[in-house]
């Protein structure tokens, strides 16, 4: 049996009482100020609709789905733990934000090949002072809503943190240390002499080694598929979120909300414990 779970920062008891009309649910409860349990309700064609018309997130949840059986919750970093895309606001620093932000967008859409993308990307970096980087860190990055909240509930529960992004390790390590997550992936800017080259370190992270990292470290807590959980806004995410038990399009592109478990799009990150009874 699914309960549906309506969560939206600006709406009203009213609109719910509208939407618990309209799906027929027997009774509705208050998770959070900002979430809705409705129970018996029925699925209809017209539930979608009039939650996008009227701002709401919705998910169909299974009552037996609980927070408490999750071991694991891995994110990815730009765009989803942070508001920011960070190669995007270094390029900021050197005039190229538009120009790098478009390449950004292809790649997030899954237009592009990412490796390919973030090559290119980097490359229009070279010789910026590697002092940027801070300036970024200080300056432009911010966590998004909910996200200290989710981080506190998961420690709580004992849920393991896994930040993993195509970005780079000089804001993955800062957040670790920050938010006091338990593990990280992500690309290493070569520095030259106090500049950045255009070059990245090593291997770069993509697709398949977000998802390797991902199924690397349920395995080493022991945790089966159904007790990890994947948050992710792009095209890069998707491998690693098909091998989570529940997965999370957060404020995400078209190709990502399709194939998650759930998408948030109004909510905060402190919505994703609402998705679980």
């Amino acid at each position: 049996m699914s309960i549906l779970v309506v969560q939206s920062p600006e709406a009203s008891a009213r609109d719910v009482d509208a939407l618990a009309e309209l799906c027929g649910a027997v009774a509705h409860e208050l998770i959070t100020p900002t979430a809705w349990r409705l129970r018996g309700a029925k699925r209809s064609d017209a539930i979608g609709p009039w939650c996008e018309a009227h701002g709401f997130d919705q998910a169909w949840v299974p009552e037996t789905r609980r927070f408490a059986d999750v071991r694991l919750l891995a994110m990815d970093m730009d765009s989803t733990l942070i508001s920011i895309e960070c190669i995007d606001e270094i390029g900021g620093f050197v005039g190229k934000k538009e120009e790098i932000a478009a390449i950004t967008a292809r790649a997030m859409r899954g237009e592009i090949d990412y490796p390919a993308s973030l090559r290119q990307r980097v490359a229009l970096l070279a010789g910026l002072d590697e002092d940027v980087l801070q300036d970024v860190y200080d300056e432009k990055l911010r966590l998004s809503p909910g996200a200290e909240q989710l981080v506190a509930r998961c420690k709580r529960q004992g849920i393991k943190l896994l930040l993993v992004s195509g970005g780079f390790t000089f804001f993955t390590e800062r957040l670790k240390e920050r938010l006091g997550l338990d593990d990280t992936l992500s690309n290493v800017l070569e520095i030259d002499n106090g500049k950045l080259s255009g070059r990245v370190l090593g291997t770069i992270v993509d697709a398949e080694a977000k998802a390797a990292k991902f199924r690397q470290m349920a395995q080493r807590l022991g945790a089966t598929r159904e007790q990890t959980v994947a948050v992710g806004d792009g095209a890069n995410d998707l491998k690693m979120m098909a091998a989570a038990g529940v997965s999370i399009a957060y404020r995400a592109k078209p190709v990502v909300r399709a194939q998650a478990t759930h998408a948030l799009t109004h909510a905060g990150l402190d919505g994703i414990p609402n998705l679980f009874n």
